[in-house]
């Protein structure tokens, strides 16, 4: 909607009257937004891991135990700095946005053309737009001729003649000719600022915060329940507080995921490190996870099915003429060197088909808006004097005899989408036609292939362009998109990826309510684009992808940007994406099974015992040798799934549980034995209890790896390292009675066994379980 101001007089604005709109209508610019790095670090600290660690660095210090509360304070403050990073890319996208902007205009004010910094025009002001100009704000044209290239801001591939009476907006680029034009709206209020909005304002959780949200909450729960449980027992039996207390600090310790956002995020870090080196660059970490679970991908047309590239596509010679001998006469008629992309591509087109007896050239006239013609005046190889025109059909028609079959052929080519000019030579009083040229932006030529192995992938295509209906269908068939065409109107709210495959004539708002519309169906979206058009859509979807010739407005926007021609690259980060969710799946159900087992033993130890089995600085050793040691999962060897992944965390949660109660069982049993059948203290049964559950998370680490039984896949050199090191960590301090009391080098060796023993047989009992829970 624009803002409804007179023009003023011919003089343009006075400096006085000038002054008072921009004071009433704000700068013709977008406002800074940018959230502070201190807001943004406060942010990573307050929320539900941090909240357990931090009421644990409390608890920690109140009993005066410094060195553990630092150790607990080290971990948060390293979960918080892997995540700051992520949280700078909205306010990159409004940098790029306003970077496009022009920076200055040509205005009118007191009758006086001057040149003023384009954050200073304000709606009524007369602005001069020329050759190679940025329109500064959006204009209505009231005097003039230019050609406009505005598919960075709708999605029109083809640059557009605009007269006298034509609206365009700001960041479209002049291509040709210069015109008067009346501003109509600035800043905010433009096509582009309400694009800025759009994009500040764009934002879906991703499916990794929402898993670790919710993987936290049942743990609190569950944990919770247990952990009042234990207050209670503790209290019945009588134990002073000053026992109670650190009995409760090393169940929350046992409680906390501590490492599962980090986890996340270098496993992202990962896959987006394999993904570079095959030309995909994610610009948000937590895309590469997201493309995982992508089921629909809205394909922009222009610049990502296609090549944002005019290209001859059709001749249709007319009798006496050839292909070749038309599109050398057109190429003739066509500027050499200039900005305009037909003549561009006419002149390509041209020297694939040399001739030899082209006429040479006298005199060349440019193209002229009022006629729609260029032309040429040439030479024919006979000496004779030549006329050559190009320009738009009904034009050079009125300068030839009637041609029925051109006329006929020239509305086929436009139903299919075509730019259609015509050619003729002869001389002032008679020309003859040559023939037609249609123009369009081809396909790319990976783009049927990728549309095929997406669809073999689980992933629907659809196409969201711009474009009429009539260019995007013809496009769509051709790169293997069949289906029904979206009717023009607004994006119905319940709109469906099955119902339709194209959706033309669609505007940047409208992109952005389609990926809002699907994304309520509960879809993952991933959205391709290249323009300013895209960005508020690229940035609302969960994987937004900017191809390879995107504006900065767009790679800033999306969550990944191909750098090689082509979108091969998508197919690589679905792939790449289930490989990575795969690896922090299985951190996640190890985390889930690590975190009931904890909590649960710390219960029966203090039932069987009457005494706390583990101590706070124990739970800490366990958490930085079991939690971070784990970390190395993140570079396992994974098989990445046929369909798209989702988080069933309700299923996870039960398959991590029901894995817990085995190893509760082995804890459990080995404690036994510490008890009723070697007579340990209770100093060195924490010792037990402590290498009980390193070497028994050891055991479900392997079991919960692999999908199937633990021997079908290798697993990384990494994951193999970290476990030695973990047992050797472990072992060394009980055996050596560092931080703890001693145990012999035997009972160490026996427990090792027979957790090894026990992995064997939790994992045939777990195949039938992964299946029943559909864990995958």
């Amino acid at each position: 909607m624009t803002d409804a101001v007179d023009g003023g007089a011919d003089s343009g604005l006075t400096s006085d009257e000038a002054r008072r709109r921009l004071e009433k209508f704000g700068p013709n610019a977008m406002p800074d937004s940018r959230a502070h790095i201190f807001r943004m670090a406060l942010e990573k600290l307050w929320a539900p891991v941090p909240w357990m660690l931090e009421a644990a660095i409390v608890l920690e210090i109140v009993l005066g135990k410094y060195l553990e509360s630092a150790i607990i304070a080290a971990l948060l403050l390293f979960n918080a700095a892997l995540g700051l990073f992520q949280e700078s890319r909205a306010q990159a996208t409004l940098a790029a946005l306003k970077s496009r902007l022009a920076l200055n205009a040509s205005v009118l004010r007191d009758g006086v053309w001057k040149t003023i910094d384009a954050s200073g025009l304000v709606p009524g002001d007369k602005v001069k737009l020329s050759l190679g100009a940025v329109v500064a704000a959006d204009v209505t044209l009231s005097a003039g001729e230019i050609l406009l290239d505005q598919s960075m801001l709708t999605g029109e591939s083809v640059p557009i003649e605009a007269g006298a009476g034509a609206i365009t907006y700001a960041g479209a680029l002049v291509r040709r000719g210069e015109a008067v034009a009346m501003v109509s709206a600035t800043g905010t209020r433009t096509k582009f600022g309400r694009t800025a909005e759009l994009v500040r304002t764009a934002h879906v959780a991703s499916s990794q915060q929402n898993a670790v949200l919710r993987v936290v909450r049942n743990l609190a729960a569950f944990n919770g329940v247990v952990i009042a449980m234990l207050v209670v027992y503790a209290h019945f039996l009588g134990m002073p507080l000053t026992e109670i207390i650190p009995l409760v600090l090393t169940a929350v310790l046992a409680s906390i995921p501590v490492a599962l956002p980090a986890t996340f995020t270098l496993a992202a870090a990962i896959g987006a490190r394999s993904l570079a080196k095959r030309g995909v660059l994610p610009t948000r970490l937590s895309a590469v996870d997201e493309a995982a679970t992508m089921n629909v991908l809205c394909a922009d047309k222009t610049g990502t099915l296609t090549r944002n590239a005019l290209t001859v596509t059709t001749v249709r010679p007319m009798s006496g003429f050839d292909e070749a001998h038309v599109l050398a006469l057109a190429a003739l008629a066509s500027s050499d060197g200039g900005q305009d992309p037909v003549d561009g591509a006419i002149r390509l087109a041209a020297l694939g088909k040399g001739v030899s007896d082209a006429p040479r050239m006298l005199k060349f006239v440019p193209f002229d808006p009022a006629t729609k013609m260029s032309e040429a005046t040439v030479k024919d190889p006979d000496g004779q004097t030549r006329r050559v025109v190009k320009g738009a059909f009904a034009a050079v028609m009125h300068l030839t005899a009637p041609a029925p079959t051109a006329t006929i052929a020239s509305r086929e080519l436009e139903k299919k989408g075509f730019r259609v000019l015509a050619v003729a030579i002869g001389n002032a009083n008679a020309m003859t036609l040559a023939g037609l040229i249609a123009l369009s932006d081809p396909p790319r030529a990976d783009s049927a292939a990728l549309v095929d192995e997406l669809r073999r992938l689980g992933v629907r295509t659809v196409m969201v362009t711009g474009d009429a209906a009539a260019t995007a269908v013809i496009v769509a068939h051709s790169v293997g998109l069949d289906g029904v065409v979206c009717p023009p109107g607004p994006i119905p709210d319940a709109v469906q990826p099955k119902q339709f495959a194209v959706f033309a004539g669609v505007l940047p708002e409208d992109k952005f309510k389609l990926v809002k519309a699907f994304q309520k169906g509960g879809h993952t979206i991933g959205m391709c684009g290249d323009g300013a058009n895209d960005a508020p859509a690229l940035r609302q979807a969960q994987i937004g992808i900017a191809v390879s010739t995107a504006t900065d407005v767009a790679k800033s926007a999306a969550g990944m940007v191909l750098t090689g021609p082509g979108l091969a690259g998508i197919v690589a980060a679905v792939n790449e994406g289930r490989i990575t969710f795969q690896r922090i799946l299985s951190y996640t159900l190890n985390s889930i099974t690590k975190k009931t087992v904890q909590v649960l033993f710390l219960t029966v130890g203090l039932i069987m015992t009457g005494h706390a089995v583990l101590t706070p600085l124990l739970m800490v050793l366990i958490m930085i040798t079991g939690d971070f040691l784990g970390m190395s999962l993140t570079t396992d060897n994974v098989h990445p799934s046929a369909m798209p992944n989702a988080w069933r965390i309700g299923n996870l949660t039960a398959a991590g549980v029901a894995m817990g109660l085995g190893e509760l069982a082995f804890c459990v049993t080995i404690l036994s034995l510490g008890i009723y059948r070697m007579g340990f203290s209770i100093t060195r049964l924490q010792t037990l209890a402590f290498i009980t559950i390193v070497f028994g998370n050891q055991a479900t680490t392997y079991t919960n790896r692999e999908r199937r039984h633990l021997w079908s896949s290798r697993p990384s050199v990494w994951l193999i390292g970290s476990s030695v090191l973990d047992v050797l960590i472990a072992s060394t301090l009980a055996i050596g009675g560092i931080a703890m009391a001693s145990l012999p080098a035997s009972v160490v060796t026996g427990t090792l066994v027979a957790a090894a023993v026990f992995a064997i047989v939790l994992d045939l009992l777990k195949v039938p379980i992964f299946r029943r829970l559909g864990i995958q």
